[in-house]
């Protein structure tokens, strides 16, 4: 079939993967930054392969979940100044050379828009996404962790809007949209304006993350037990209940919220996965686990 087809042409290009790790659970899916000696720093390899795999989910029915998480010390230390990202994400695309300043503006502007592509992929993605968050994440790391549904974090996490201090502004890989929502605008503001670090403790105290573990062994298993918490919802449910989550935080109104809501209850009534459900909590079972 199609989709069997484009799953086996998947799967064979995340078998090429040098810069992530992708391992597949059942409808889990645990993608690992893998850079460790580098505290995950963002390579060019390592931008284009996130963009590969986030880009691919929104026509991916198998996968329902994704947790995110850093190898080693850290999650992501936002953008690698001593590797090859710095030099190689500013490469412009064959046909499209100019010369002066305007090569100059335009060859920025494409390799920008690789970082951001990122996090604009992972917002797109219809599957909820877990950060877990130990160690730096810092600069474009940061956002990373931000695009994210969900935020775990240990105490020694290190998070902050690195581009401030380095000499550009601190509006940078969706920071600005993400933060303000997530923490206010006061917190926000401190972050952007000062590249002040935040640790794991204060991160749950502003809402900026949702729980917070000792250790990194029990930031693993509290998103295992959360992913396993999301995937006993029904497929389409979970798809269209962080679409709504996303419509509404922009929402214009309390009435196009509640608009987006009714379509969209209305849908899985009709589609009528609700009756099993309500069966089993009538009979007192537990809905059978997808994990």
């Amino acid at each position: 079939s199609d989709a069997s087809a484009d799953a086996s042409r998947t799967a064979l290009a995340m078998a090429s993967y040098r810069s992530i790790l992708v391992e597949k659970e059942g409808a889990l899916d645990i993608v690992t930054l893998n850079r460790p000696d580098r505290l995950n720093a963002l390579s060019r390899q390592m931008v284009e392969e996130l963009s590969h795999y986030f880009g691919g989910l929104r026509e991916d029915y198998q996968t329902r979940v994704v947790i995110l998480r850093g190898a080693g010390r850290g999650f992501c230390a936002g953008l690698d100044l001593q590797g090859d990202s710095n030099g190689d994400l500013t490469k412009k695309s064959a046909g499209h050379e100019k010369s002066g300043h305007e090569s100059e503006l335009s060859k920025t502007l494409l390799g920008q828009r690789r970082f951001s592509n990122v996090m604009r992929k992972m917002r797109e993605a219809p599957q909820p996404i877990i950060a877990l968050v130990h160690g730096a994440a810092t600069g474009a790391g940061f956002g990373i962790a931000l695009a994210a549904d969900v935020r775990l974090v240990t105490p020694q996490a290190k998070m902050n809007v690195a581009m401030f201090k380095m000499g550009t502004t601190g509006g940078d890989m969706a920071i600005s949209y993400f933060l303000p929502r997530l923490c206010g605008l006061s917190v926000a503001s401190e972050m952007m304006l000062t590249g002040r670090f935040m640790n794991g403790e204060r991160a749950v105290r502003t809402n900026l993350a949702s729980e917070l573990y000792a250790t990194q062994e029990d930031l693993e298993v509290g998103a295992r037990k959360l992913a396993q918490e999301m995937l006993e919802g029904d497929d389409n449910g979970l798809r269209l209940t962080k679409d709504c989550l996303q419509m509404s935080v922009d929402a214009p109104s309390f009435e196009n919220a509640i608009a987006m809501e009714d379509r969209q209850q209305v849908l899985m009534v009709v589609a009528g996965g609700w009756k099993r459900r309500i069966g089993n909590f009538k009979g007192n079972r537990e809905p059978s686990s997808k994990l």
